[in-house]
């Protein structure tokens, strides 16, 4: 694997920083928020120093039950070619549900959701990886997630899953040391054991982020500095392979420059006490052996990776699980309904967060209630066509409603409905009584 040194993840608000940072070998950037025909300057800029760009996706969805979409495949595969990236990443997670292969609504996370460990969920994505790969004009690189909640009756330890999808597709993987400290915190996985079964030959690199604790579940937050543990995680990491790159990311809440460096020198840090104590190179073979076995026997089942059954299956667990955290559903049989509660707000949190950021002039026009008024929209309103959709709806909603308590002001209703026009077309009707009675009167003298 090309090796890419020390890296920061690129982003608008802190692009003039990356610029300026010394030592800086590489960068990701979030593919969704790139156009091939007009990047960034910055990115131009460090790509004219012969800095690595690579494209990382949010939004394939590669662990959902329905195959990867062409369109979002192709955009991944054009802003690849536009980098000249070595690779692409993405997530082993789905990020909607429901659909026709469920016969049920199509529903929307915006939010990267965890895929059961299990033996169906295994076939269908790595299936859904070699889609991906066909597509692709490098290689892909899928990384594990950060988990709030746990599936029930899950067949593989996190090490097994990586390992087993590895084997089978060949894909390389991305490790990121602070979800395994999120999944150790909230869900008990055991950071050591799972990177005694990972097949660390696929490394393609690591990240690295920080996060929070509040009531005993670990957020990851990618807003706060990287903490000891995380970096523990690393070293551990390190001891066993010298990654091919490291990753500082950081998504908002940007300190100085001085508090980017100071992160990224802990990391250099981490790594360096790792490959001064490393291990054997012989590391598990029981364990490594156990898990080639396994993966041989599953593979005289290819033949039935594609059934529909088996994704019908997975469709329907994961559109019942996403219907209890965007649309009020009763948690489904064997999930823990505390940790479903904090991901539901979480996910509506987020919601608001990224809608506020596509569509900024909404919080102004709202003020202090933008915020309860989102989160009350989003109780009653699953996502369903991405997040600048959810933001015309969201004023739709606020525009039909009978004297809705956030834009009952007279000023208020105008901004916004000058807003929604100006984005979306003809002027959502209004359900105001005077404004029906005035609709009604209209067509009458029309008919006459």
């Amino acid at each position: 694997m090309r090796r890419l040194g020390t890296g920061i993840g690129w982003r608008p608000e802190i692009a003039d920083t990356v610029e300026r940072m010394p030592g800086i070998d590489w960068v990701e950037a979030v593919s969704e928020n790139l156009c091939p025909g007009h990047l960034p300057e910055s990115l131009l800029r460090l790509r004219e120093r012969g800095v690595t760009v690579v494209p990382h996706g949010v939004s394939l969805g590669l662990g959902g039950a329905e195959r990867p979409d062409a369109g979002r495949l192709a955009a991944l595969a054009d802003r690849a070619v536009a980098l000249g990236s070595p690779l692409v990443t993405e997530h082993i997670a789905f990020v909607r549900a429901g659909g026709a292969l469920t016969a049920s609504p199509h529903l929307e996370a915006g939010h990267l959701l965890p895929v059961p460990r299990t033996r169906d969920a295994l076939d269908v994505l790595c299936e859904n990886v070699r889609i991906a790969q066909d597509a692709l004009p490098v290689p892909l690189a899928v990384e594990n997630i950060a988990a709030l909640v746990a599936w029930p009756g899950e067949e593989l330890t996190e090490g097994q899953f990586l390992y087993e999808l590895a084997d089978r597709t060949g894909v390389r993987l991305l490790i990121d040391v602070a979800n395994l400290h999120t999944n150790h915190v909230n869900i008990g996985a055991d950071p050591a054991e799972a990177l005694a079964e990972l097949p660390l030959e696929a490394l393609a690199y690591v990240h690295v982020a920080g996060g929070f604790e509040r009531d005993g579940v670990w957020h990851d937050s990618h807003a706060h500095p990287v903490p000891q543990p995380v970096l523990d995680i690393l070293t551990d990491l390190a001891s066993w392979v010298a990654p091919p790159g490291v990753l500082l990311e950081r998504d908002e809440n940007f300190p100085g420059a001085g508090g980017l460096e100071a992160e990224v020198a802990a990391i250099r840090g981490a790594v360096a006490r790792g490959r001064a104590a490393e291990r054997p190179e012989s590391r598990g073979p029981a364990d490594r052996d156990a898990s080639v076995a396994r993966a041989a026997s599953h593979e005289a089942d290819a033949a039935n990776v594609a059934a529909h059954a088996v994704r019908q299956r997975l469709g329907l667990a994961q559109a019942a699980l996403l219907s209890a955290l965007v649309a009020g559903a009763p948690a489904p049989e064997g999930f823990d309904r505390a940790r479903l509660g904090v991901q539901a707000r979480a996910l509506a949190g987020k919601r608001a967060d990224v809608v506020a950021k596509v569509a900024p002039e909404l919080p102004v026009i709202l003020g202090p209630v933008y915020r309860p008024a989102f989160l009350a929209y989003a109780r009653g309103c699953p996502m369903a066509g991405g997040y600048r959709r959810d933001a015309l709806d969201f004023v739709e909603r606020l525009l039909s409603e009978d004297a809705a308590p956030a834009a009952e002001d007279a000023g208020v209703r105008r901004e916004l409905r000058a807003w929604w026009l100006e984005r979306s077309g003809p002027v959502p009707r209004s359900g105001r009584p005077g404004v029906r009675w005035a609709r009604a009167t209209r067509r009458v003298l029309l008919r006459r």
